[in-house]
């Protein structure tokens, strides 16, 4: 009998009263700042944490400006030959502003309306006169596009164009966001793509093998990652060598379907990777890391202008990293290199050309994991060390990433923007897979599979959009149209063995000592190309001053030719899909948000007729409550959502000749999520989500055991303000049991894990800091998404000493 999606009166309760008390407790403080102020006549105004370094003093005034949210005007001839010494420290806006100009010839000032401004000092100088007013050039951070957020110290964004193409605040966009901040993944060492997504909530990462995690969002796997807003869908749906994360100024995480800038996949989310740029005045940064098992890491920064005028400008960010693991014989070693480089050709005129490269090589790498039971279906037991490689097993894996974007201003507000992207990933590796199942009293029943594997994946895609403001019934309206096209081509060659299995006892098979084995089988070839055109339009029609109505669709062509598994990749399918979203302002800080957004996903599997598979076809609906708070320094959400994807490729038998034919299946999640992200205080930032969701098939029984129905992440920093050099901090990701669906034995409990943090700063130029991760040495399966799985990392902990300037 067909279930109805229930969610339990008590935990309902629970997530609706944890919600409420967090968004009231947001708003206390919040509203703390601003009261405070106002009862002590701006005597002590916001302090915010600085570290600017020296530079002219325009740049030095921009950083204070986008980084406090206060206005500041100046005229560009007054500062044009003043430089600002480095600031370091907590200081209001105006107090940063005192310590850029020193005791030169310059004063601050400020007029009625609260904009602060500089003039040269005069004897006797007194308030400013009405008439006395200095032509304003106004160096706060702009709505237009969200600035850096290295060097702020935030754990929130104030804009985001990755759910609409359109930049817009959080509070403004109808869908759930959720960032990983520069400031983010430095303060807890989130050094790679897994690292930070498993500090999501309603992000899964799966890592089944060591070089090969997938991952999952409101019970759907992620296949949509855009750098920059632009990017393909993965190939095979898993990401190998386990990206790292140096090269990014953040990571933007929109859950559900995102029609708009990610037109095929999954209705799950889309992850967009926003690459460092240049920065206006030369810094410089490294760091030297030493982790547990002998890990040690060496990273570099440099950016800034490369002539005088600042025309011109350029950013290295490069990394080594070798090390051992806590994994029997596994030792990765990652080398990363990323350019940049920004030439304003002209005052409307922005030409960026970059190129990245990532190179991990995983000796001792497994292919598959841990067989979970015995041949009696009984649990078995490893160490946490366990693993199934031999000594001859690698994994190395290459991506090299190339980018060139033109960004031209087109004035009144419009600006047209073209990106081209070329990547090359590669990978090469030997293998061996162990399965079966040990019988314990014969010792026998376990099977080895040794292979060679090349793989190619060449993509190159191209994306063009126009966006602006148009007036229409005398009000003000956002415009995006665009246009991309896209090819993904791979090639994939395994070499086996003409023995194909051997027979293993339960010894040799995990202490690595099976022979590299002669591959003398024929090679098998696996060559497809997938090519995706994309037309999309997007609008927010401004109804009411508190009333935003957003509007949008695209229209996809998506075709394939080649082979995959013996298996015809030729298909040639379209779709249009619609997005609406509705934002209602219920008070200045409050908004009331829904949003239905669709997506679709060609297919190649047959049916019994021989016929392909029609597109699976996927939607979600949300709805929410949505805050911002001290000036967007502070966001909160809580939303309602469904999620469902329809003829969904499934196994429903096998043709004579072996060739397996399918059948579409509907799944569908729904449930209750909750974000907050921000600065609490001046010294206190926070990131925290929550999750409780159900996953049902068409049945409505229980179906992706392996994702956990109930989520909780929490992180959170803060500065002594008795002793401003010290950070400390502490995350605690917690969630539900987990199983793997077709075998109840395969089976994680629910679990909970610490992690705490600590930086002092030994001088302006220098810290210290340190880490350590599953302080409570909680032993658990890294994933259960296969009847094979590994533990994740126990205990283990990082030192690391950083220079900046």
């Amino acid at each position: 009998m067909r279930q109805r999606f229930v969610v339990k009166p008590r935990t309902l309760a629970l997530a609706v009263a944890t919600a409420c008390t967090m968004f009231s407790a947001a708003s206390a403080v919040a509203q703390m700042a601003p009261a405070a102020l106002a009862n002590k006549n701006a005597a002590t105004p916001l302090r915010r944490h600085y570290q600017l370094p020296a530079g002219p003093l325009g740049t030095t005034l921009t950083q204070i400006g986008q980084q406090s949210g206060q206005s500041i005007s100046v005229d560009p001839e007054l500062v044009r030959d003043h430089q600002a010494p480095a600031i370091h420290g907590d200081f209001s806006a105006a107090e940063a502003v005192l310590q850029a100009i020193g005791n030169g010839d310059l004063q601050l000032q400020q007029t009625g309306n609260g904009t602060l401004t500089l003039k040269h000092k005069q004897p006797e100088d007194g308030a400013i006169d009405a008439h006395d007013k200095l032509p304003e050039v106004v160096v706060a951070a702009s709505n237009a596009r969200q600035t850096p957020t290295e060097g702020s110290g935030s754990y929130t964004i104030s804009q985001s164009s990755s759910a609409t193409t359109l930049n817009l605040s959080l509070r403004e966009t109808p869908q759930s966001i959720s960032v990983a901040t520069r400031a983010r993944m430095d303060d807890f060492h989130l050094g790679t793509i897994n690292d930070v997504l498993t500090n999501i909530a309603g992000v899964t990462v799966e890592k089944v093998e060591t070089e090969r995690t997938y991952f999952t969002s409101r019970g759907f796997s992620i296949t949509n990652f855009q750098f920059d807003g632009v990017g393909v869908p993965l190939t095979y749906g898993d990401q190998t060598g386990d990206l790292d994360t140096a090269m990014f100024d953040r990571i933007e995480i929109v859950r559900g379907a995102n029609g708009l800038s990610a037109s095929t996949g999954d209705p799950s989310a889309t992850v967009n990777f926003i690459r460092k740029r240049p920065s206006d005045d030369f810094q410089a940064a490294a760091a030297v890391t030493l982790s547990s098992w002998n890990t040690k890491r060496i990273d570099v920064d440099l950016s800034g202008p490369l002539n005088q005028a600042g025309s011109l400008a350029a950013r290295i960010v490069a990394a080594h990293q070798e090390g051992n693991s806590y994994l029997d014989r596994y030792q990765p070693t990652k080398d990363l290199f990323y350019g940049v480089i920004e030439a304003n050709l002209s005052s409307a005129t922005l030409l960026t050309l970059g190129h990245s490269y990532q190179k991990v090589h995983g000796r001792g790498a497994m292919w598959g994991a841990l067989p979970l039971t015995y041949a009696d279906g009984s649990a078995v037991a490893y160490g946490v060390g366990s693993s199934t490689s031999a000594d001859w097993s690698y994994y190395d894996s290459t991506e090299q990433r190339n980018f060139v974007e033109l960004l031209q201003q087109l004035g009144q507000g419009w600006q047209w923007k073209s990106t081209m992207n070329y990547n090359e990933i590669k990978s090469d590796s030997a293998l061996l897979y162990i399965g079966g199942n040990l019988d314990q009293s014969t010792g026998t029943g376990l099977q080895a599979y040794p292979s060679l594997f090349t793989g190619a994946n060449k993509q190159f895609f191209f994306d063009s959009n126009v966006t602006g403001k148009y007036t229409l019934a005398g009000r003000q309206h956002d415009l995006s149209l665009g246009l991309s096209w896209s090819r993904s081509q791979l090639s994939n060659i395994g070499v086996d063995t003409t023995t194909g299995y051997f027979s293993v006892d339960g010894t040799q098979a995990f202490n690595g000592t099976f022979a590299y084995p002669v591959f003398d089988a024929a090679p098998t070839t696996n060559t497809y190309a997938d090519r995706r055109k994309t037309m999309y339009a997007a609008t927010r029609l401004n109804l009411h001053e508190r009333i935003k109505l957003l509007l949008g669709a695209n229209d996809t062509q998506a075709d394939s030719t080649g082979m995959s598994d013996g298996v015809s990749h030729v298909l040639s399918q379209s779709a249009v899909s619609p997005y609406v979203g509705l934002v209602i302002d219920l008070t200045p800080n409050l908004s009331a948000y829904g949003s239905i957004s669709r997506i679709f996903n060609p297919q190649y599997n047959i049916d019994i007729n021989h016929m392909t598979l029609a597109a699976a076809q996927g939607k979600s609906e949300e709805l929410g409550l949505k805050a911002a708070f001290l000036q967007q320094r502070l966001n909160a959400s809580i939303s309602l959502f469904r999620v469902e994807q329809s003829n969904i490729a499934d196994i429903a038998g096998t043709f004579s000749d072996g060739q397996s034919y399918y059948h579409g299946i509907n799944a569908r999640s729904q449930g209750v999520g909750f974000d907050l992200s921000g600065d609490l205080t001046e010294n206190w930032q926070v990131d925290a989500g929550a999750v409780i969701q159900r996953i049902t098939g068409d049945d409505g029984t229980a179906v992706r055991t392996y994702v956990p129905r109930k989520q909780l992440r929490l992180a959170s920093t803060y500065r002594l303000p008795q002793l401003q050099k010290l950070k400390l901090g502490a995350s605690l990701n917690i969630q539900s049991k987990t199983s793997y669906s077709d075998n109840a034995s395969v089976y994680q409990g629910g679990y909970t894990v610490l992690n705490l943090m600590a930086r002092y700063d030994l001088t302006k130029h220098l810290s210290l800091s340190a880490n350590l991760n599953n302080v409570l040495n909680k032993k658990y399966l890294a994933s259960v998404n296969w009847e094979q799985a590994y533990y994740a990392a126990p205990i283990n902990g990082s030192v690391a000493i950083n220079w900046k300037y």
